[in-house]
């Protein structure tokens, strides 16, 4: 039960942010913690130390400055900073994390870019009758929570977490 809650949760909620994300250029409250809730449930019993708890926590806290600073700076989208704080908290102070925002990094550029020349051939787009949602077309924002999920859903099967939940099942 422990393991498939680790394989489901984080892939889950990180599909289900890019999906409202893309459809109506917002991230639901509801989903990072969600995260930041399921790891703390599970966190005890895949045989995490305390410093280790520490670590995934103080991954959070790291992200959540850069984030929040970010935010600030309105570089980056509220939703998009604490979808990315509460992601962090699975990965930990581990080299799977560096890889994972390296990943958003560049799916998150290359998003923007895409999003952008689509907005610039916006007309071509509605006149070939291509469903896109309005939200994509007339904001200002990008829904950069596509590049997140999409980075999550391939870095995350080198996490710790799924690394423990592997070992568990063997």
């Amino acid at each position: 039960m422990l393991e498939a809650a680790i394989f489901v949760i984080f892939p889950m909620c990180l599909v289900l942010a890019a999906l409202t994300d893309f459809l109506e250029m917002t991230i639901p409250n509801r989903i990072p913690v969600i995260l930041l809730a399921a790891f703390l449930v599970v966190a005890p019993f895949i045989g995490l130390t305390w410093t280790g708890f520490g670590l995934h926590l103080l991954a959070g806290l790291i992200v959540f400055s850069v984030g929040f600073s970010l935010f600030a700076l309105n570089v980056m989208g509220g939703g998009d900073a604490k979808l990315l704080t509460a992601a962090a908290v699975w990965y930990g102070l581990s080299p799977s994390l560096l890889s994972f925002l390296i990943h958003v990094a560049y799916l998150g550029g290359i998003l923007t870019i895409a999003i952008l020349l689509l907005r610039a051939r916006s007309s071509t787009m509605l006149a070939m009758g291509l469903p896109l949602p309005h939200s994509l077309l007339g904001a200002k924002k990008v829904p950069y929570a596509i590049g997140i999920g999409l980075a999550g859903l391939m870095t995350y099967p080198q996490s710790p977490l799924v690394l423990a939940a592997l070992e568990n099942i063997r």
